[in-house]
């Protein structure tokens, strides 16, 4: 395909890398085709790369070492996993878990 620089198979996770500028539906579209098989993008990212990663929905055993669900994008992912750093400080501001949190009597 033209813009396509790196290709990499990882046959181990059924994992074909492609790298360059193109775009990934017609890549998806172009193995499909080629192939006959299912392909679907790859749903896992490092897990440093997610704010929340043991958040339920973006933690997943069946994920490899290192990487967690990308729920960034995924409107089914729980609320907590996209929660921004304001959103987690205003919820554990009354949990009891923390230590300094307020109470209120």
């Amino acid at each position: 395909m033209k813009g396509v620089t790196q290709v990499e198979v990882n046959p181990k996770q059924h994992k074909l890398t492609v790298i360059g500028y193109v775009d990934p539906n017609k890549v998806l579209n172009r193995v499909r085709h080629r192939t006959g098989k299912k392909a679907d993008l790859w749903p896992y990212v490092p897990y440093d790369v997610v704010d929340h990663p043991y958040a339920p929905g973006s933690y997943d055993k069946k994920a490899p070492p290192g990487y967690v669900r990308n729920v960034m994008y995924d409107p089914q992912a729980s609320a907590l996993a996209r929660a921004t750093s304001f959103e987690v400080k205003t919820t554990t501001a009354f949990s009891d878990e923390n230590p300094n949190a307020c109470s209120v009597m």
